[in-house]
């Protein structure tokens, strides 16, 4: 099969497009799929640069989130038969032609997505729904803050929060991306370069916000603060915009303020209780056809290494796909 390979710890250019054996069968509990589609993540980035918590040693193929159809099932399958399309989540291995998946972290592709979009569906969504339903505990009513709200977690919290009646506050660099945030329902979108708590206080009637969805952190952490509402919670879900920020204690004290740290693999392989239901819940809004993931460009699979420089350029807008 074809699939690209991380040869070396680096950027972009350490992905080569190779012929490699196919995966053996799958073996108990597991299902191969033959993928159509898969997504471009910044956990790619860091794992290229092995930089990422979870860091296998060159040579690798990267890839997590992808959707085709089964093409073989291991002992033990009782879910999906040859010929069901599904979406699949695995570890390593996306950016290829044919994944071994665990039954558990597969599901029916939904109805009311295309190919691609199922494709990038399921890491984004519930990385979003775990994060503002989860530990946010988003209620109808309340006004959120979502920096890097074009991206590719960004728009899927836009989604969410008006689903679950908020009022959104969408910070994007540029006219542009600012724009894509109002089309997908975000209340307002203001630029965050150059200060943004003046403009989220004015928009809140001077109240501020009752939830910031953080992906950035860095330099924006510290003002994230100063926007929140009395018992205020702010979501630490990276450090795209640089070295983590220290929280200064007496700020979150003097304000009731909550640090939440969100990451989705650890909190669902303690917890598996909560991504069932976090599961359930986005596949039956996907089917439904009430959240759709923003695909801002298809690469063939040869083109890897342009769509990870576009994710590090921040080009990407929704997501970036590598088909067949």
């Amino acid at each position: 099969m074809k699939a690209m390979v991380c040869e070396a710890f680096g950027g972009p250019e350490v992905l080569t497009l190779r012929e490699v054996p196919d995966p053996p069968p799958p073996g108990p509990g597991e299902v191969q799929v033959r993928i159509r589609a898969r997504g471009v993540q910044y956990r790619d980035v860091l794992m290229l640069a092995g930089k990422y918590q979870f860091r296998p040693e060159p040579p690798f193929i990267p890839g997590s989130e992808a959707a085709g159809e089964v093409v073989a099932v291991g002992a033990g399958v009782s879910r999906f038969e040859v010929g069901k399309k599904v979406v699949s989540r695995s570890q390593l291995g996306a950016l290829a032609e044919l994944v071994n998946a665990k039954e558990k972290d597969c599901d029916p592709m939904p109805s009311g997505l295309g190919l691609e979009q199922a494709s990038v569906f399921r890491n984004t969504y519930m990385t979003a729904y775990h994060a503002l339903v989860q530990r946010g505990r988003l209620a109808a009513g309340e006004r959120v803050l979502i920096h890097g709200a074009a991206g590719g977690i960004g728009i899927p919290a836009i989604q969410l929060a008006k689903l679950h009646g908020a009022e959104v506050i969408a910070a994007a660099t540029g006219e542009a991306k600012r724009a894509v945030c109002l089309e997908e329902g975000a209340d307002h979108a203001i630029e965050y370069r150059g200060g943004f708590r003046d403009r989220v206080m004015e928009l809140t009637g001077g109240y501020g916000v009752d939830i910031v969805y953080d992906p950035v952190n860095g330099p924006t952490f510290e003002e994230s603060l100063r926007c929140l509402a009395w018992g205020g919670r702010i979501l630490i879900l990276g450090f795209l915009g640089g070295p983590p920020a220290a929280a200064r204690s007496n700020y979150l004290l003097i304000k009731s303020i909550e640090a939440i740290g969100v990451i989705v693999g650890g909190a669902y392989d303690a917890r598996p209780e909560l991504g069932v239901a976090a599961n359930r819940a986005l596949f039956n809004f996907a089917s439904q056809g009430r959240l759709k993931p923003r695909i801002w460009r298809s690469f063939p699979l040869a083109g890897a290494a342009e769509a990870v420089q576009a994710l590090i350029d921040r080009k990407v807008i929704g997501k970036a796909v590598l088909v067949g």
